[in-house]
């Protein structure tokens, strides 16, 4: 674009589909297409286009659905289904913030202890009120609901 702005996502997503059709990635292409299927069905919602950040917590929906796809074909011994869903998972994650790991959502989360004078479980949602936020599309919440148990029993 010529006024420096970058593509908003659902742009770079279409586009990425159909650079995916050229290359006759067939994977690529049907996971991008669920993504943007997903989007277009929460603009048709909202009556209006998405913002980046939008896109990115559908995204990162997608990711989460996935992950749990993987447990459970796991858990049926369907390698071939796991491997499917992974490859799916790592398309759908470069178009994710990069992830915090366990040491920086703990660093987050003893930040907000220490802001909200938090000291034990009856603070458990004041604490996952605060710390989701500041996380949003960067954590899996199941992670940072074990952490925030972590932080508070310390």
């Amino acid at each position: 674009m010529s006024n420096g702005t970058a593509m908003p996502l659902s742009e770079k997503l279409l586009d990425d589909m159909k650079s995916a059709m050229k290359a006759r990635d067939e994977l690529k292409v049907s996971t991008l297409r669920l993504a943007r299927s997903a989007v277009k069905n929460a603009e048709i919602d909202k009556g209006r286009d998405l913002t980046d950040d939008e896109v990115t917590e559908i995204l990162g929906r997608e990711v989460k659905r996935r992950r749990e796809a993987i447990e459970g074909y796991e858990k049926g011994g369907r390698q071939e289904l796991v491997d499917k869903e992974r490859r799916e998972l790592a398309i759908l994650s470069e178009y994710l913030p990069k992830q915090l790991d366990e040491a920086e959502i703990e660093k987050i989360a003893r930040e907000v202890a220490a802001e909200l004078g938090a000291d034990g479980a009856k603070d458990k949602g004041r604490m996952m009120s605060a710390v989701m936020p500041r996380v949003r599309g960067r954590a899996d919440g199941k992670i940072v609901t074990q952490i925030v148990d972590r932080v508070l029993q310390g």
